[in-house]
């Protein structure tokens, strides 16, 4: 894929990471490499072959799932494919947000177009149009159990295509069918395994977790600047970020996360200031384990990225075609355990970064602990200052034990005991979003509490990057001089946080975090 000239050129199977956060971030105009095509087309004759001779193949001219012994005549087959997708599109709950949808339509085009799947150029061609069209189907979040892959969303996704049902269009909700008329868009009719190659498929778990996998990149370069604020804050030790002692532990993200630690607080010279005469010997955890937390979660975040790449790649649907010798087998690769243990383990990295971060603003508000005034405040009694910003951050680091709870372990039979075990990917993913929240929230409280310890040790300054996360903050949130409506100021932080403005000018420290 190629974004030159702000054009995605999509060569199935070798989408990249960086590749798919643009798309994530940006909706950008998308072309098929012209190569593309023939296997496209080789994998749709041989279904038109399949169909002419009349022997049964499941999904080309049989019923689904327990229903699959069920015979179709050639004349029924385009009202089989029409009823599979009104049948399936039963999703339930909020619309998944339009960045999210636009992978969901990258992954299946790119799936589509590998030349498995045995669908016509027209649906690849459609897909396109609604894609470059910003026409984005409206695909409730709930719905899916992850095995045989994302059957309702996939369905709502599908219906836009046949002009049916609700779809968003420069920013409004509305009729498929008025929406496609308005972009010049034809609705499609499904021909043979047309439908089931739409709606089989783990494009929306996935989606769903290449977001939770964005915010926790971003997530865990905020939480690492935070942390190195609070450092300084509460006058600890840069001493435990030595390369020598996670050297001989070997952990690759530990090794990789000390070295940023050593680049965040490298030339501060509120450091400078306690390296001698300092009676403490040791810091707390929080502080001082930072590298081995964050470096623990850097590498789980680095391995599920690792599993969602291949599986944005991938091809998922069932039963699927091999034109070079006419093979079509049914298999399971709609089973979505890769995506549902990548999504469990980057609920636990989210969590993480959220659990440390509010242990690092109790330290700061506690004056025992941290030596600054009680909650961060002048005249503390009066004013309550980040006493209640602090319970926050704990109940949402709470929240996110119970989230990060594994869905993987979980299973339903479905299909009269047809499909009976199943992944739970779709969930595993979809609850990444409100846990990235939660500990976005909670990073931009401690990012509040830091800057305002720094205050304190004025006129001593910290190093050359901490100052200018700082001034940044300070351009949008005055100092917690006295008590004031305080939520206003943690939407703030938090935003900074979700939009990865805490690491912009120190971006070359974290190219650790995107291949």
């Amino acid at each position: 894929m190629n974004d030159s000239h702000h054009t995605i050129t999509l060569r199935p199977g070798e989408l990249t990471l960086s590749e798919l956060r643009a798309v994530w971030a940006e909706h950008l105009p998308l072309s098929l490499a012209p190569e593309a095509w023939e296997p496209v087309k080789a994998s749709c004759a041989l279904v038109e072959k399949i169909t002419a001779k009349g022997d049964p193949a499941y999904g080309i001219n049989t019923g689904f799932g327990i229903l699959a012994k069920a015979h179709i005549p050639n004349d029924r087959l385009e009202a089989l494919q029409r009823n599979l997708i009104l049948s399936h599109a039963v999703g339930t709950g909020e619309l998944i947000a339009d960045n999210v949808v636009r992978l969901i339509v990258l992954t299946k085009i790119g799936s589509l177009a590998r030349g498995y799947s045995g669908v016509r150029p027209l649906i690849i061609e459609t897909l396109i149009a609604l894609y470059n069209a910003g026409i984005m189907p409206a695909i409730p979040s709930q719905g899916s159990v992850g095995a045989s892959g994302d059957l309702a969303p996939l369905a709502h996704m599908t219906l836009a295509m046949l002009g049916v049902g609700p779809v968003r269009y420069k920013g409004e909700l509305m009729d498929a069918k008025q929406a496609l008329g308005a972009a010049g868009i034809e609705p499609v009719t499904l021909a043979a395994k047309e439908g089931l190659a739409l709606i089989n498929g783990t494009q929306v778990s996935t989606a769903l977790a290449l977001h939770g996998l964005f915010m926790a990149e971003r997530l865990l370069e905020a939480g690492m600047v935070a942390g190195s604020l609070s450092v300084d804050a509460a006058r600890g030790s840069d001493a435990p970020f030595d390369a020598r002692i996670h050297a001989v532990r070997g952990q690759p993200g530990q090794i990789a996360a000390a070295g940023i630690y050593r680049e965040l607080v490298k030339g501060s010279a509120i450091r400078a200031s306690h390296l001698v005469g300092d009676e403490r010997v040791q810091d707390p955890y929080s502080l001082r384990c930072q590298p081995q937390v964050m470096g623990a979660a850097m590498d789980l975040i680095a391995n599920a990225g690792r599993t969602l790449l291949i599986e944005s790649n991938a091809v998922t649907d069932n039963p699927l075609l091999f034109p070079e010798d006419g093979a079509i087998i049914s298999g399971g690769n709609f089973h979505a355990e890769p995506v549902a243990f990548a999504a469990d383990t980057l609920a636990l990295a989210i969590a993480e970064i959220g659990a440390l971060s509010e242990r690092r603003i109790a330290l700061l508000i506690d004056a025992n602990l941290s030596g600054l005034p009680a909650f961060l405040v002048k005249e503390p009694g009066l004013n309550s200052g980040f006493m209640i910003a602090h319970v926050t951050a704990a109940a949402l680091a709470s929240e996110n034990k119970s989230l990060a709870h594994p869905a993987s372990v979980d299973s339903l039979p479905t299909s009269a005991n047809q499909e009976d075990h199943v992944s739970m990917a779709t969930f595993a993913a979809r609850r990444l979003h409100q846990m990235a929240h939660n500990t976005s929230v909670i990073v931009g409280i401690e990012l509040l509490a830091a800057a305002q310890g720094i205050e304190f040790h004025r006129p001593l300054r910290s190093s050359e990057h901490l100052e200018h996360v700082h001034a940044q903050l300070r351009a949008r949130v005055a100092p917690y001089d006295a008590d004031r409506f305080f939520a206003p100021d943690i939407e703030a932080a938090r935003l900074m946080v979700v939009h990865g403005e805490l690491s912009a000018s120190c971006k070359e420290l974290f190219t650790v975090l995107h291949p």
